[in-house]
């Protein structure tokens, strides 16, 4: 298995390989701000809280778009930690801000029903301009709690 994926790497062009190891690397930074700081503390550097970022489409970014997604909800699979919704939307918005590109994290929250038991279930996911980059499968299942977005200029 693991061969398959050196493999497969080698063959990727070296900004894919950058980009997977950036992804990587802000994976790893998102989780340990997961497990050690408080979450008020994260989120004063998530932008403006209950703000959104535009929906228009940034077509000049389209692509990079792509690529972020692509690298960061590709590794999430392969991390050696648990790299989750919010780790995902935590790392993708890093990727983001070091490009100068704008994004809305969002924070939802859901009822569900096991065994007569009601459970809360907590979901994150990330959009720049039209595009979801990273937690989109499933996001309308949550009522947005929480909206984080770079303060406007």
């Amino acid at each position: 298995m693991a061969k398959r994926h050196l493999t497969t790497l080698w063959h990727l062009a070296w900004m894919d390989r950058w980009l997977l190891l950036e992804a990587t690397l802000w994976l790893g930074v998102a989780r340990i701000a997961i497990l050690t700081v408080p979450f008020r503390k994260v989120a004063k550097h998530l932008g403006e809280q209950m703000a959104e970022s535009p929906h228009s489409d940034q077509t000049a970014f389209r692509t990079r778009l792509s690529r972020i997604s692509w690298a960061v909800r590709t590794m999430s699979r392969s991390t050696p930690w648990e790299s989750a919704c919010l780790a995902q939307a935590l790392a993708a918005k890093a990727m983001l801000r070091c490009r100068g590109i704008t994004s809305t994290l969002y924070l939802g929250l859901a009822k569900e029903q096991k065994d007569g038991q009601s459970a809360l279930l907590a979901h994150a996911w990330l959009r720049s301009g039209s595009m979801i980059l990273t937690g989109g499968q499933g996001k309308d299942q949550y009522t947005v709690v929480a909206t984080f977005a770079e303060k406007s200029a």
